[in-house]
């Protein structure tokens, strides 16, 4: 019996794929990722495409003949035209379990580094200076006993609201779906309408999905709203979050601080955002740890294996 082909694209971890390299015929480099144009190319000849580091639109679409499902080695689809790919008979799967814990320490670690003031401490450390951290204004903020605001209650809200739980804080969320009243009462939260966890919160994480609906829903407006103490977290996706105003709640004090894994327009970053000493960054690394990069890859392929097992997991397209 012929094997089914799949094609891995962008720098994906070979352990991860040892279940589907057993049962299929798997093309990957593990060492030059393939470009666009390879895969324009070749596309036509698989039946599954294990996907990263590409953009799914049309064009793809269009060269992907065979095509019968694309499975995303991450849990973010924005970079996938899922519309058309429906309409091309194409099952679009994510992997959103994977990226689960990763995410959520990386949220926690943004939070705890932008409150203390990492990186403006480490700043001072470097250049070979010195300070008084008796000054209020060179101090930060205990996470004990402060609110945190939870924008996004999925996966990783959920498990950011476990761990903020540990550090003894008080937890709000926001929502589209509120939970069960049995599920807040487990996880020890209370659900506030946006504008009322906007103006309560000392610190807001967001969890949020990239859609029409939340482009642009942290704006200037709503650092208006904020307290000139709190800190924004974003660890989900750049554009929710207005860059622009971001900036200028950071310069003028209107917030005290950010913590950023996503920017607006990556991997270009504003050289006005990169120059703030209260606002700390790293590269889109949420998922950045060997074994959760393992463990994607993993859940990937997993969809792979169940989709021609007849048992299609997490659609996106359905």
């Amino acid at each position: 019996m012929t094997k089914k082909k799949v094609l891995v694209t962008g720098v994906v971890p070979q352990e991860g794929l040892t279940k589907l390299m057993d049962q299929f015929e798997v093309t990957y480099s593990k060492d030059t990722p393939f470009s666009r144009e390879y895969v324009l190319e070749h596309l036509k000849d698989y039946d599954a495409w294990l996907l990263m580091g590409q953009q799914a639109d049309k064009e793809m679409i269009d060269a992907a003949k065979n095509l019968q499902i694309i499975s995303l080695n991450a849990v973010g689809f924005d970079h996938v035209d899922i519309a058309y790919a429906k309409e091309k008979g194409i099952t679009v799967s994510n992997s959103p379990q994977a990226v689960r814990i990763p995410t959520a320490e990386m949220t926690i670690t943004l939070m705890m580094a932008a409150t203390k003031r990492l990186a403006f401490y480490d700043k001072v450390v470097r250049e070979g200076k010195w300070i008084d951290p008796s000054e209020r204004r060179y101090q930060g903020m205990t996470l004990h006993g402060a609110t945190l605001g939870i924008y996004g209650m999925g996966r990783i809200g959920t498990t950011v609201a476990q761990f903020a739980k540990a550090l003894g804080m008080n937890l709000v969320y926001n929502d589209v779906y509120r939970l069960p009243l049995e599920r807040e009462k487990e996880l020890g939260v209370t659900y506030l309408e946006f504008d009322q966890l906007v103006r309560e919160a000392d610190v807001i994480t967001i969890h949020a999905p990239s859609l029409p609906s939340t482009r642009h829903k942290f704006d200037k407006n709503v650092f208006m709203k904020m307290k000139n103490r709190s800190y924004l977290i974003n660890a989900a996706r750049g554009p929710i979050v207005a860059e622009e105003d971001l900036i200028w709640a950071l310069k003028e004090g209107q917030i005290a601080g950010a913590g950023l894994d996503v920017f607006e327009f990556e991997p270009e970053v504003s050289e006005e955002l990169r120059q703030l000493d209260n606002v700390i960054m790293s590269p889109h690394a949420g998922t950045g740890t060997i074994e959760g990069r393992i463990t994607l890859a993993e859940e990937a392929a997993a969809n792979i294996l169940s989709f021609f097992d007849g048992k299609a997991v997490n659609v996106v397209n359905a």
